[in-house]
This record gives structure tokens, sequence and C-alpha cells, in this order.
């Protein structure tokens, strides 16, 4: 399949030309024109690289990629390494952050929410672009401890959290980095009910005091861990469609 088609098949479906971001969307680095095998990561870091050239991969499909704003310009050191074997091996970069993230079906939350179980799942009208934080009521209730042990053994990863909520029935989440929003969600509601705790990736400083202070359990279950799902369910929907093959590579990151 042509590099092109791909490209314009998934900025059409993750309509990304509308969604305000940090970076470029779609197509970062060119490679070859035709496409046979695509690797599909979190993250386009050098080990990702490594795995898709050991895969003979012919694209790189990732929720992370280059070019951010206010990044240094210069390419140079890690960034040269990655991007000289890219074009070294005729790989091309292809690169959805925020509209892999809010995508309704397929998106970091999405599928975080799927992960989870999380039912009548609806996006927060509070937090802009929609869907970057979405709301719903878990299966049964939860203790606070109870939430942290289902949400370490479905991610696989060591949760950090703030509160001790004795049921928590209704959650809000932002995968990644997205614990600033806890701000936008405390004392709103879903489905008639005020929400009882956010789950993002990541905790900062001023996270618990925000926690404590506004009555919201808070919990952190890893940057990397809670973004795993959407490339990899892109991967699958374009392997589905389009009769491609498709590897997901996760690489490790404690994050």
């Amino acid at each position: 399949m042509l590099l092109n088609d791909i490209v314009s098949i998934l900025d059409n479906e993750l309509d990304s030309p509308n969604v305000s971001d940090y970076c470029p969307n779609g197509l970062q680095l060119e490679g070859k024109s035709d496409v046979r095998k695509i690797v599909t990561g979190v993250t386009a870091s050098l080990a990702l690289i490594d795995k898709a050239i050991a895969l003979n991969a012919d694209a790189i499909v990732v929720h992370h990629g280059y070019f951010w704003k206010g990044e240094k310009q210069a390419i140079v050191g890690m960034k040269q390494q990655r991007i000289k074997k890219l074009l070294a091996n005729g790989i091309s970069l292809i690169a959805y952050h925020l509209p892999l993230d809010v995508h309704p079906t397929m998106g970091n939350n999405a599928q975080l929410g799927k992960l989870l179980n999380i039912q009548n799942v609806k996006a927060l009208s509070a937090s802009k672009p929609d869907g970057i934080v979405m709301a719903g009521n878990l299966k049964e209730t939860l203790s606070h401890s109870a939430l942290s042990q289902l949400l370490s053994a479905r991610l696989s990863h060591t949760v950090v959290s703030v509160g001790n909520k004795c049921e928590i029935a209704t959650v809000a989440w932002c995968t990644g980095g997205g614990q600033h929003f806890i701000d936008d969600t405390a004392n709103q509601y879903v489905n008639g009910q005020v929400i009882d705790a956010f789950i993002s990736g990541e905790i900062s400083e001023q996270t618990t005091h925000s926690a404590r202070e506004q009555k919201i359990d808070f919990f952190a279950a890893g940057h990397h861990a809670t973004e795993r799902y959407g490339v990899k369910a892109l991967g699958e929907w374009l392997m589905e469609n389009y009769s491609l093959e498709v590897i997901f590579v996760d690489i490790d990151n404690p994050a």
C-alpha cells in the first residue's frame, strides 16, 4: 500500500487536521513509498527503531513522535541518531499525539476506559479538545485501595495515589501527562453523580494538594502504561481494514 494513502486514511480517521497540538501530526519523516509492514509503539525511541529495522518494517506509527514545540531545533545527538537510522533504512515515521488521545473508540482514553470496564462513558465538556478528559461509572463501587489494585493489575504498573475514600463509584481520566486536568474535574458530575476520583499517568507536586483540597481521589497509573493501548488499537484497525501487516512493539518504560 502506498505511504501517502496510509497517511491520508489515518489523518481522516483521527481528524488530525482539526486538532490543535504541540507537534506535527501525521507523516513526520518520509521513507519508502510502498508500505507492506508497519511497527506500532508508544514512543519513537531508538530501541523501537532498532526493533523495526530487525523486523524489516517500512513504517513506524507512534503516539510520541518528534518536533515538539519548544524543543531545540538542531538535529544533533540523540535526535540525529534516531533520524539517521530511519533515513538510512527508508523507514517512515508517522505520529499522532492528541488526535490519538481523543479518538472516541481507538483513543488512549477510550481504550483505558474499555480496559477498566467503565460504564456510561462520556467526554467532559469542561476540557478541550473534546475527549481529552472522559468520565463514567465503575462497574461496581470500589474502595480507594481496591481501585489502586485494579489499576496496578490491569496495567502491570505500580500506582501512586492520593486519598482514602471507602466508596468510589464514578471516575474521570486523562491518560499520559494529564494530571493537571484534575482541576477541571473536581466537583464535576457525570451521569448525575459527582466524580469521586481522577486517573492519569503522572503525578506532579501540586496534584497532591489539588486532590486533598478538592476532595477527589487521584491515581497516577503510569504515562507509558496508560498510553499503550491507543496506538495498539490503531494498528489492529489498520490490519483488519486494509490487510496490512502490523506489529505492536512495547518498549518497557517505568514512567
